[in-house]
């Protein structure tokens, strides 16, 4: 007879079996007060990405679809919500409770956006933004009021992609993939490394392609995880040597094809 018992999804996570008479109980226990490490994703993770993330001791957060956006990309955590430092996110205005709740379980202070999603580009993209210690890059345009205020210190580069988070893959502080060219001469002119890519190749079902920065997000800052395998990305090579010259490994989550599920979002309880 065998039992696991699971107590936390925390960082530092211990395993500890018990031999009982004829039961093994598994029991998985972390420190009171150690910290926490999650991954927010998309609620159509399937079970492999998903399974895979909780091997590497992540904590897999849902974040609640939008009931305003389109199916294609209303779980998308890049357009439901922003990290603005280590200690802040902003959510949309009516994100779920709960989800607002399980937020502060981290300790972050949780915003709530000051402009409402809406279904029709550009007012689903107030959130969708590439946010680098010293640049914020987006269509300022059309940004909620309240990210831009908090973010009024940085280096605000306008772009016309508004889906600025979706279009860009952060690789480090100094390094970034896109598909976008104006993305890419923004950060260019701030001394950011960019691999610029052709559109393409990346599946998004409802739409004809994803975005490269939908489609991963940075574990840890040596760690990129990939919705899917590299394996099958047309420009997969190419990715790799620029992952290697800045010393990031990636992790493939999935066998297959790249798929668009609105980022990967790491968030820590420091």
């Amino acid at each position: 007879m065998y039992m696991q018992i699971k107590i936390s999804n925390y960082r530092q996570i211990s395993r500890l079996n018990l031999l009982y008479s004829s039961c093994i109980i598994k029991i998985l226990f972390v420190k009171v007060g150690g910290n926490m490490k999650g991954v927010i994703v998309d609620y159509r993770i399937d079970t492999a990405e998903k399974f895979n993330l909780e091997k590497l001791g992540y904590e897999v957060i849902i974040v609640p679809p939008s009931r305003v956006l389109y199916e294609a990309i209303n779980g998308h955590p890049d357009m439901l919500l922003h990290l603005v430092n280590k200690d802040t996110i902003i959510v949309h205005k009516d994100m779920e409770t709960v989800f607002i709740k399980k937020l502060s379980t981290y300790n972050y202070s949780v915003l709530i956006s000051d402009n409402k999603l809406q279904n029709n580009y550009p007012f689903d993209i107030i959130l969708n933004a590439v946010n680098l210690p010293k640049i914020f890059i987006h269509n300022l345009k059309y940004t909620d009021s309240k990210l831009l205020h908090l973010l009024k210190e940085k280096n605000l580069k306008n772009v016309k992609q508004g889906y600025s988070k979706c279009s860009t893959a952060i690789i480090s502080d100094a390094a970034i993939i896109t598909s976008d060219t104006g993305i890419a001469k923004s950060a260019e002119e701030e001394n950011i490394d960019v691999l610029l890519l052709p559109p393409g190749d990346i599946l998004l079902p409802g739409l004809n392609y994803g975005f490269i920065g939908g489609c991963c997000g940075l574990l840890e800052n040596d760690l990129l995880a990939f919705y899917g395998s590299l394996d099958y990305y047309a420009y997969g090579k190419e990715v790799l040597d620029f992952l290697k010259k800045h010393n990031v490994k990636p992790v493939f989550l999935r066998n297959g094809k790249l798929i668009d599920r609105g980022s990967i979002f790491r968030i820590y309880n420091l």
